[in-house]
């Protein structure tokens, strides 16, 4: 969600300005993707988004000709990601995308009416704007499906992971920005010796004390390049034992040295950590006993509706006394319906962040307003709460996740460097 709020606002901006300024040449080719083109239009456009994007973050921003290059890069591997989700019938149905909306439109305080005459009045085409928050949709879906999911972690490395203490769930945390340099699928001698001499030289730069998220912005190969490398804060257990290995001893504000992944070779700096060695996985958490109605959205059933109707079904139960369980047995679509909505005993976790915080607001007893998730609405009662120690099942599902999460950066990584090694690109940014 991050992701798409900070696309509008960069795409808020650019439209305003490209709608003040309007087209300076006629438009030509810049890039062959396949069997697809990008042009200069979408280049420019793109790159007035990012330039303002990085400037709000306050990144000093690379020489014109360098990030015009990093951003075409980025439409080319964002233009394979939604060619392969295409070639495979992966969709997004306007159901999805206008769920997706409404939330930006809800984060934004806005009613979806309001929000559009929003865009409409800084000069955003609607029509584009959906086309946008799709592709990001579609993206996310794709990796889901040709990466994530495709993620073994064996009962071995389970184990292996619970005997070590510095894998302990939660202990330490890190913020982190990394630069990728990519080395090709299957690279000679010759061109990983250029590929480390890169490396090696923005090494160097960031010695002398070159901005760290400039280099990365102007260098990186990651997608996420042109935030500044930034990863965001990740507990020690979930990082790429690569990076955990090299991170461990540093300070805020160190580098690592040059690592070597089957991506290519990386350069990770501290920017700050917190907890440490003296911390310890709890032993005990709390568990939530909740039922819920849920009431999804559709074609006929509008956001507006749903809240409505479970705002009935509150006010039924608070007001005249009907039962929670009775009602979500008629009214719920989830499956938990039959048996009066009720999810048992919920851990930490176990639910989307949208409904654990609603949930975790009430006190025993208490229903809750009807709540947004990517699921639909939902109306939520806490029965009763208690403390439990964690179980092993917990324990070994909790190393689990945090094993998969390590290896899905460069399992992605990797499957990119894939996809864009097998692709057709033609570039044709020099003036004919």
């Amino acid at each position: 969600m991050k992701l798409i709020v900070s696309l509008l606002a960069a795409y808020l901006v650019t439209q305003s300005a490209f709608a003040a300024n309007g087209p300076v040449e006629v438009d030509r080719i810049v890039a062959v993707v396949n069997s697809e083109v990008i042009t200069l239009s979408d280049l420019r456009q793109r790159v007035d988004q990012v330039t303002r994007q990085l400037s709000r973050q306050g990144t000093a921003l690379p020489p014109a000709d360098v990030l015009q290059k990093q951003v075409l890069e980025r439409q080319i591997m964002e233009r394979l990601q939604i060619q392969l989700a295409n070639e495979t019938s992966l969709r997004v149905d306007d159901v999805t995308l206008d769920r997706a909306i409404g939330r930006i439109a809800d984060n934004n305080k806005l009613s979806m009416t309001d929000f559009r005459k929003a865009l409409e009045k800084d000069g955003v085409s609607w029509d584009r704007f959906r086309e946008e928050i799709r592709n990001e949709i579609l993206i996310s879906r794709v990796r889901e499906r040709e990466v994530e999911s495709r993620i073994v972690i064996s009962d071995a490395e389970v184990s292996n992971f619970l005997i070590h203490p510095e894998n302990v769930v939660g202990q330490q945390e890190f913020n982190l920005a990394h630069i990728l340099i990519r080395t090709p699928e299957g690279a000679t001698p010759e061109q990983l010796a250029r590929v480390r001499a890169r490396a090696e030289d923005v090494a160097a730069r960031i010695a002398r004390g070159e901005a760290f998220d400039k280099l990365a912005a102007s260098f990186s190969d990651a997608p996420d390049a042109l935030t500044g490398g930034n990863l965001g804060w990740r507990s020690a257990e979930r990082l790429p034992s690569l990076f955990a290995e090299a991170v461990t001893n540093l300070k805020p504000g160190e580098t690592t040295r040059i690592l070597r992944s089957a991506a290519g070779f990386h350069i990770v700096r501290v920017v700050d950590r917190r907890g440490g060695s003296e911390a310890a996985a709890p032993t005990q958490v709390q568990q939530t006993h909740a039922r819920h109605i849920l009431v999804k959205t559709s074609e006929v059933v509008s956001d507006a509706e749903a809240r409505r109707r479970l705002a009935d079904l509150r006010e039924r139960v608070v007001q005249g006394g009907a039962s929670f369980a009775d009602l979500a047995k008629v009214h719920s679509a989830d499956l938990s319906a039959s048996k009066g909505g009720d999810l048992g005993w919920i851990y930490p976790g176990d639910t989307v962040p949208e409904f654990e915080q609603a949930m975790d607001a009430l006190k025993p007893g208490e229903i809750s307003q009807p709540v947004q998730s990517p699921f639909g609405w939902h109306l939520i009662q806490v029965e009763e709460r208690r403390t439990q120690d964690v179980s092993e099942d917990r324990k070994r599902a909790a190393a689990r996740n945090a094993l998969r999460e390590r290896k899905m950066d460069e399992a992605y990584q990797d499957w990119l460097r894939q996809l864009r090694d097998r692709a057709y690109v033609e570039y044709r940014t020099e003036d004919k």
